[in-house]
């Protein structure tokens, strides 16, 4: 998909597909010590450790930690729409969503799966 390709080639590690807890993903918002941080959209989760923009303070902080995928699929960075559930957006705001896993998969490793997700298929 053009555009969506990496100025520079991302060597990625092969996806992982551990089970990660809502509480364990929680700690991964950059701000608790000793925690990775991740992002995670309709259900995989993405290791953005080490982009500022996703650190305390970073224009994207308010993903990390969480999944973000109403939020992205919105182009909104409210924190109340920072959260999973996206079935009942449009077809626009869909596309928009799965461009964003695009642009993720291609750059960030994937480190599981969110427990229990539900908002996984299309």
């Amino acid at each position: 998909m053009p555009g969506f390709e990496p100025k520079v080639k991302v060597d990625l590690d092969p996806p992982k597909d551990d089970i990660i807890s809502l509480d364990y993903l929680a700690k991964c918002n950059g701000k608790t010590e000793g925690y990775p941080t991740y992002v995670a959209i309709k259900g995989t989760v993405f290791d953005v450790s080490g982009k500022d923009a996703y650190a305390p303070g970073g224009s994207y902080a308010v993903f990390a930690g969480k999944d973000a995928s109403r939020a992205l699929a919105q182009s909104s960075l409210k924190e109340e729409e920072a959260r999973p559930d996206w079935y009942d957006l449009s077809d626009e705001h869909k596309k928009v969503l799965n461009d964003w896993f695009t642009f993720f998969s291609k750059r960030y490793n994937i480190k599981g799966k969110v427990e229990g997700a539900q908002n996984t298929g299309e």
